[in-house]
């Protein structure tokens, strides 16, 4: 098994997570969560009464007076989400080719080149009769003004556009790079100041991203659509793929058969899921009922960390038999309690241990079926808010369903799920172990 797993995943995917845009996506996706954690605990404050009806009075002659000051945190978060993963993923991309391409690039050109690409797409504009003009339409359904369509903010600029910031982030950085390698740049002296040469730098690519994308915007608006749209296309397959049971099966089986064979599964695929995520998190704040959002993963899935070891990791510090397996407990306990659990990971090892291999893959893929199913047929509520993705067990689900006291025991169900599925395994392992302890101990002795 472990053979198959280091020919036909440890070597491609660690092959992927080395692509200079998969680690734009990372480092896109980290510098996002600050933000949309601040933005959710205000939306979270703002439907508490919805929980807890008895708040409602209390709310309506006091904070929701002023509801509309103060989820400008929110909508400026969560309402322009795809700003800043394309800003972040473009200084990041960019950053990456200057340091390993020896390219004379500057990380912010990248950044600002990037976010100048993706506005061009966001207005929505109509060919007909031979011209091109922006949508506008104010309906009771609608609100698109000069080619912007309204929501909490300018709709394309929340999570749907999240994907279409990093596709035009890839172009913007591409076509800059490109102009740096052909030297279709103005080069300023030495002797005039780093901001003003750094804005003539970025002149001729700044033109060539403009003509590329209005052009390539051009003609698809005459066939009918644009850029958003059609970029729109692949990635809605891919959400609509993830936010299967099945597809969430299939998820967790990668992530934890790369951790398996000593690669951070976590890291490598939610960087690729986090916009998806973030996405569905503002779809269910809307009104929508997916499972897979948020931190669902965190809240119900890996609690105590990749595999769900924190049942086994309780376990091991209070009744192992094996006095290596004790010592690791005491040390894991703790930060097992907040989702952290690479002492357990590399010191029991699970890494190539057949004897955790089985629980590790199928542990957390019974406790995401549980979540799954426990959203999608309505007994907990989905997760509308995203929050620190080491909050302790029970706390990250709570606060994420905007305080649904079901989601705190879906978690400790799951927990416990995973731990049966864990119990025999770890059962034998520690007889194992201790076996060779004590034999160890006797072979000791006789020699003395």
């Amino acid at each position: 098994m472990f053979g198959f797993l280091e020919k036909y995943l440890m070597g491609p995917m660690g092959k992927v997570s080395q692509f200079k845009i998969v680690r734009a996506v990372m480092a896109a996706g980290m510098a996002s969560i600050p933000f949309t954690i601040v933005g959710s605990m205000f939306l979270v404050f703002n439907v508490l009464p919805l929980t807890f009806p008895a708040l409602t009075g209390f709310f309506e002659n006091t904070f929701y007076r002023f509801s509309d000051l103060y989820m400008l945190a929110n909508t400026s978060t969560m309402g322009i989400l795809a700003l800043y993963f394309g800003i972040v993923f473009g200084y990041e991309l960019t950053r990456i080719e200057q340091t390993e391409s020896h390219l004379d690039v500057n990380p912010l050109n990248g950044a600002l080149l990037s976010m100048f690409a993706f506005f061009l797409c966001i207005p929505e504009l109509l060919f007909e009769n031979g011209s091109m003009t922006l949508i506008n339409s104010v309906t009771d359904t609608e609100t698109v003004i000069k080619g912007f369509r309204m929501g909490d903010t300018v709709s394309r600029l929340g999570t749907t556009g999240i994907f279409t910031a990093i596709i035009m982030s890839i172009v913007a950085v591409n076509l800059y790079c490109l102009c740096v390698r052909r030297k279709w740049i103005i080069k300023m002296p030495d002797t005039v100041p780093t901001g003003v040469s750094r804005s003539f730098t970025a002149l001729i690519p700044a033109f060539v991203v403009a003509f590329a994308v209005l052009i390539i915007n051009g003609i698809l608006i005459a066939l009918g659509t644009d850029i958003f749209n059609i970029i729109a296309v692949p990635f809605g397959f891919v959400t609509n793929l993830t936010n299967s049971w099945l597809g969430i099966l299939v998820i967790y089986f990668l992530m934890h058969a790369l951790w398996i064979v000593g690669i951070h599964g976590a890291t490598i695929v939610t960087s690729f899921l986090t916009p998806i995520v973030l996405a569905n998190m503002t779809a269910n704040a809307a009104g929508a009922n997916i499972p897979f959002a948020g931190e669902f993963n965190n809240s119900f899935v890996t609690v105590g960390g990749s595999g769900a070891t924190l049942g086994l990791v309780i376990f091991i510090t209070f009744f192992a038999k094996s006095d290596q397996l004790k010592v690791l407990g005491k040390a894991s306990i703790v930060p097992s309690l907040f989702n952290i659990n690479e002492p357990i990971i590399f010191g029991m090892p699970v890494v190539y241990n057949p004897y955790i291999a089985i629980p590790f893959f199928l542990g957390p893929m019974t406790a995401a079926s549980l979540g799954y199913w426990a959203i999608k047929l309505g007994i907990v509520n989905p997760v509308i808010a995203q929050v620190p993705w080491p909050s302790p067990i029970g706390l990250g689900g709570f606060i994420g369903t905007g305080g649904d006291w079901k989601a705190i025991v879906l978690a400790i169900v799951c927990a416990l799920a995973s731990f049966i599925i864990y119990f025999p395994f770890i059962k034998v392992y520690d007889s194992k172990l201790a076996k060779e302890e004590r034999e160890r101990g006797q072979e000791v002795a006789t020699q003395a």
